[in-house]
């Protein structure tokens, strides 16, 4: 299942009947159930969908993807309003929750599918991006090289129905205890003023 590739904004009319203004992006930082489970908890979030993105085959499955050979990453596909978040706010939560200077891992998670990237729909999404990781090797916050990938968005697909919430329905995994939850304090103490009731 493809989602719309539509380029840029899109416009919906929200429960008051006035025009409200959402963005998506598709972002890739090791296992998406990471992801996954910190922007689900972020203010002007709307949507989250764990999936595929970057790869040559069409409708890959989790088993193809996890060979490395699809060349598709896991991703996160966030749908956000701008009025209450931020691009700029999203990819800075990003680059705090996953390590963008090691190619093609996060921890224990190895292979081409976990690594660093960003896919940008428009223009101004890849200025918004380059504007932070500019700023991010200006301030010297990284000892290592930044090796995220920033790539245009081509085309996405969803994961399986269980790899969605993932967190949320399996709390008690060792995963989730061990590397999802860490993930998950560090973000809360630093972005307190970005989460959901």
């Amino acid at each position: 299942m493809t989602a719309d590739p539509a380029i840029g904004a899109q416009k919906d009319m929200d429960t008051k009947g006035t025009k409200s203004m959402h963005e998506e992006i598709t972002l890739g930082g090791g296992c998406f159930w990471c992801l996954d489970a910190v922007y689900r908890e972020i203010k002007g979030v709307e949507k989250v969908i764990s999936g595929y993105s970057g790869g040559s085959m069409a409708n890959p499955d989790y088993e193809k993807v996890t060979t490395g050979l699809t060349g598709h990453a896991e991703v996160v596909q966030i749908t956000f309003n701008p009025r209450i978040i931020t691009q700029e706010k999203i990819l800075q939560i990003f680059f705090v929750i996953h390590d963008p200077t090691t190619l093609n891992c996060q921890g224990a998670d190895i292979g081409t599918q976990y690594r660093s990237i960003i896919f940008y729909r428009n223009q101004k999404q890849k200025d918004v991006i380059d504007k932070v990781i500019g700023e991010l090797k200006k301030e010297k916050v990284y000892e290592n090289s930044i090796v995220t990938e920033v790539v245009p968005f081509q085309s996405f697909y969803a994961a399986e129905d269980y790899h969605q919430d993932f967190y949320k329905k399996n709390k008690q995994a060792g995963y989730c205890q061990f590397i999802i939850n860490p993930k998950l304090e560090k973000f809360k103490k630093t972005f307190q003023d970005n989460l959901k009731n």
